[in-house]
């Protein structure tokens, strides 16, 4: 019983280490502004992979975005590696200097973000489609400008506060 507890107890501890920080280390010089990467055309090439590592599922992203100086509009098309596809219209606000909040289709709530450097943190939770019907997961992604026209996301993804699974996608300006 000791035995299984503890492999609970590292389990858990585990799935909630090793997270990226806003008062982390700066490594670059460079500064991110959503609206200015955004606006315009991007692809995007991503993959989600279980706690395990194992990649359950590929997917490439059409983005296109405008900006009215206030609102940054998104619409983002998926196309999965089994031939399925999906679209979701983001729609994020400029709320302060480095903050913004956000809605789509499946959003439960209010997604919030915050610029810093050449990073940004966002975090949501939605109702994901699966081939079941949906599930409600939290992501907490970040994003890095790794230099002009690309940007690097690692997305967290929890269900019941447990993580279970990264999506990992690289944006490219078009």
């Amino acid at each position: 019983m000791k035995q299984l507890f503890a492999i609970l107890a590292l389990s858990l501890l585990a799935a909630c280490a090793g997270k990226p920080d806003l008062n982390d280390r700066v490594l670059s010089g460079r500064e991110l502004n959503l609206e200015e990467f955004f606006e315009g055309k991007s692809v995007a090439y991503g993959q989600f992979q279980d706690v395990f590592g194992t990649v359950q599922r590929r997917f490439t992203v059409e983005v296109e975005g405008t900006f009215d100086g206030r609102n940054l509009k998104l619409i983002e098309d998926f196309t999965y590696d089994d031939g399925a596809t999906e679209q979701r219209i983001w729609v994020l606000e400029k709320t302060g200097e480095q903050t913004w909040s956000g809605s789509a289709e499946g959003v439960i709530g209010t997604a919030s973000g915050q610029e810093q450097g050449d990073m940004f943190n966002w975090k949501y939770r939605i109702d994901l489609p699966i081939k079941e019907g949906t599930m409600r997961v939290s992501f907490d992604d970040w994003m890095w400008l790794l230099e002009d026209g690309r940007l690097l996301n690692r997305a967290y993804v929890s269900r019941f506060g447990v993580r279970i699974g990264e999506a990992i996608i690289y944006f490219e300006k078009r």
